[in-house]
């Protein structure tokens, strides 16, 4: 799992993820060249990919969708997230968690 660097604000986590919109289903797949991968079904048109990503983050992270946005990447796959209200430790921790999923 690639190191993270910590947000402009405290208590602020970034992470890196790759996205490919317009899948079958919703899911995190794991880790790969240091960025999260996930599928969302939902069309990269109108900001619904972006908000997608950010639900199943925020689910499989266990947060509220409201302490998940978007930083960088909006009109590409490849984006950046802050996760507010996590420790580095814990968000590490949920990570693992994710990246061990079948």
């Amino acid at each position: 799992m690639p190191a993270r660097a910590t947000g402009a604000r405290s208590g602020a986590e970034l992470l890196a993820v790759r996205v490919q919109p317009r899948a079958r289903r919703n899911e995190v797949l794991g880790w790969r060249d240091g960025a999260l991968r996930v599928r969302v079904t939902a069309a990269p048109e109108g900001g619904e990919a972006n908000r997608a990503v950010g639900n199943l983050l925020a689910e499989a992270l266990g947060v509220p969708a409201s302490r998940i946005a978007l930083v960088r990447g909006a009109a590409s796959r490849d984006k950046l997230f802050r996760v507010d209200g996590l420790s580095p430790a814990d968000l590490r921790a949920r990570l693992l968690t994710l990246a061990e999923r079948p």
